[in-house]
């Protein structure tokens, strides 16, 4: 019997196409999908959809009680660049929905847990050029603060409680089909749409600042197959990564296809947090663990961002 799943935040960015991607396998009344609001139109026709605040322990428990849940993946977070202009509301939303779900493992109410960790648990002090599985970590933006918090908590009721909480260190993901949410590598979709739109971009990044970057399809794989393995032994959260690149790279490689495209350069606050991240990240140790392995190098991924988004936005 197919455990039951719910995805909390399956109006994000990654929880919509996570969302479509498991009803896929799972069947549509196995994936219970939810947000704090009615969202993307696919997820809310495809299988059953509740309005849920993560933050309600008491509203979590009524939902994962109705449906006999199993699984949760806890996608809903303030991301990086609007969390810096809002930190508590950032601290208590990230940190107050993470409590909710290991509680609910802890009591045996649930048995399993995704929770997703970022690059920015990473910090200035890190090594730059393929940053370790294990190394410092001294993150400097109220996101990295509380995702490395996020994976010492969970740590901490897998060592204590028996809990069995996965957690993958997300880089910037790319996406046509939803939106990014507020974080330092959105420009790696916005210039798709600039480029399309208007043939020109005005980047809010250098043109040499490099960053580790994945296409969805790869990021969904990653989170999917970890969660599908029958035991993780050491890690909560794993380095995954897939490619890294500049915006000045990636302007190159659109110009490839639309050859008149131009990008301008006028940095603002994000660069700062995109400087003190990793420019690359070695995820060996997922790649051994659980055959980790991405399919999407960069001129793939333009292309298909591209195609993509050429039929979405006429």
């Amino acid at each position: 019997m197919q455990n039951k799943i719910l995805i909390i935040g399956a109006s994000g960015q990654i929880g919509t196409e996570l969302t479509l991607k498991l009803r896929q396998i799972f069947g549509k009344e196995n994936v219970v999908a939810s947000d704090i609001r009615n969202g993307n139109y696919e997820v809310m026709d495809s299988g059953p959809f509740e309005i849920l605040d993560v933050t309600n322990k008491d509203d979590i428990l009524k939902v994962v009680q109705k449906h006999q849940i199993k699984q949760v993946y806890l996608m809903a977070a303030m991301l990086s660049a609007i969390a810096e202009k809002k930190p508590k509301n950032a601290w208590e939303l990230n940190m107050d929905s993470l409590f909710n779900i290991l509680d609910l493992a802890k009591d045996k109410i649930i048995n399993r847990i995704f929770w997703p960790s970022s690059i920015a648990v990473f910090g200035p002090s890190s090594p730059k050029q393929n940053t370790p599985q294990e190394t410092i970590m001294n993150p400097t933006t109220v996101y990295g603060i509380s995702k490395l918090a996020g994976e010492n908590w969970c740590a901490y009721y897998q060592n204590k409680f028996g809990v069995d909480v996965r957690s993958i260190r997300y880089p910037g993901i790319i996406s046509y089909k939803t939106n990014p949410g507020g974080g330092t590598t959105d420009y790696a979709v916005e210039i798709f749409y600039g480029a399309l739109q208007n043939r020109n971009y005005t980047c809010f990044l250098k043109e040499d600042a490099y960053l580790p970057m994945m296409y969805m399809d790869d990021a969904i794989d990653a989170t999917i197959n970890l969660m599908q393995e029958e035991k993780i032994e050491k890690y909560t959260s794993y380095n995954v990564s897939a490619i890294s690149f500049s915006p000045k790279e990636i302007a190159q490689e659109i110009k490839k296809h639309i050859p008149e495209f131009e990008i301008n350069y006028k940095p603002d606050s994000r660069q700062g947090i995109a400087e003190s991240w990793p420019q690359s990240i070695d995820d060996q140790q997922a790649r051994k663990d659980w055959s980790w392995k991405h399919q999407f190098e960069l001129p793939e991924l333009v292309k298909t961002m591209l195609q993509g988004l050429h039929y979405t936005i006429k």
